[in-house]
């Protein structure tokens, strides 16, 4: 196991912190989602490392990494360069791109994007756009409440940072299948990320940028994903509900791989984290 480091990587405008181990001749790129940072991933690194180089960064906006101050700095578009422009910072061609949540979202768009700078890619929870605005239902959409309550200015930033942001811990804490996946230390780790000045709306401009254009509406006839893809997803998930990630199968042409983890609810690369690595390992092994 290597030890975990730490650097800044600067791309294009925006300077990202990220957490690397390892010094293989691979490279893989682990993209956390909302509320998370680098730390979601501190399972898998340190599993990966013997093996790739391992990156797992900050996204724009999350905890040490810069944090623009429009809303607009944080569409799609710019997050996908990022991406690209981290691959090509450490030096590589292409990339094993992993994502969970936005983090999922955006390896998606990189894969549809740019498959050449994407070796495989592993999507957790979060179906392509086009599967979402597919399957979108009545019941999903008040599921996804949060989104939505969102766009609001000023108020959530307010109310999640009510109580020393309680609501999230609480969601953390308590949307898990089972009780006790996050710790006290783990919590503490999350809030320090989360004091940090203006992290809290740009977290938040993840969704006033992108929720509307890319999950409502009706769903134009996209280019299906290129590169063999793996999609992992936490059957207990309460936000991203089953019926919403029918048919992944259906966007991608190339090898295709899914994996239902019963037992796991949203968080799964936490709470399934030893499984979720056997499937990592296996799939970048091929």
């Amino acid at each position: 196991m290597n030890e975990i480091k730490f650097d800044y990587a600067q791309i294009g405008a925006v300077k990202l912190h990220y957490a690397k181990a390892g010094e293989g001749e691979k490279l893989v790129i682990l993209l956390h989602g909302f509320p998370e940072f680098w730390y979601s991933w501190r399972h898998q690194i340190a599993a990966l490392s013997n093996e790739y180089t391992v990156v797992a960064p900050d996204m724009r906006g999350f905890n040490l990494s810069d944090k623009p101050p429009n809303i607009g700095d944080y569409s799609i578009d710019k997050l996908v360069d990022d991406i690209t422009g981290l691959i090509r910072y450490f030096g590589r061609e292409q990339a094993a791109v992993v994502g969970h949540d936005w983090g999922a979202a955006i390896a998606w768009a990189v894969a549809l994007k740019h498959p050449e700078y994407v070796s495989k890619l592993v999507a957790m929870q979060v179906p392509p756009a086009s599967v979402w605005k597919k399957n979108q239902t009545l019941k999903q959409f008040l599921a996804s409440w949060y989104m939505f309550f969102f766009q609001i200015p000023v108020l959530p930033e307010y109310l999640l940072k009510l109580n020393d942001y309680a609501a999230m811990e609480k969601t953390l804490r308590n949307t898990t299948a089972k009780k006790g996946v996050f710790t006290t230390e783990d919590i503490a780790e999350y809030k320090k990320s989360w004091r940090e000045p203006f992290a809290l709306t740009a977290m938040l401009n993840y969704y006033r940028a992108n929720i509307l254009k890319r999950f409502i509406g009706k769903s134009k006839s996209e280019a299906k994903i290129q590169v063999p893809t793996v999609f992992i997803y936490g059957e207990k998930d309460g936000a991203i509900l089953p019926e919403t990630v029918k048919g992944v199968g259906e966007a991608v042409e190339a090898s295709f791989e899914e994996f239902r983890i019963p037992d796991s609810a949203h968080w799964v690369q936490n709470e399934a984290s030893g499984r979720v690595t056997k499937i990592l390992r296996d799939f970048l092994a091929e």
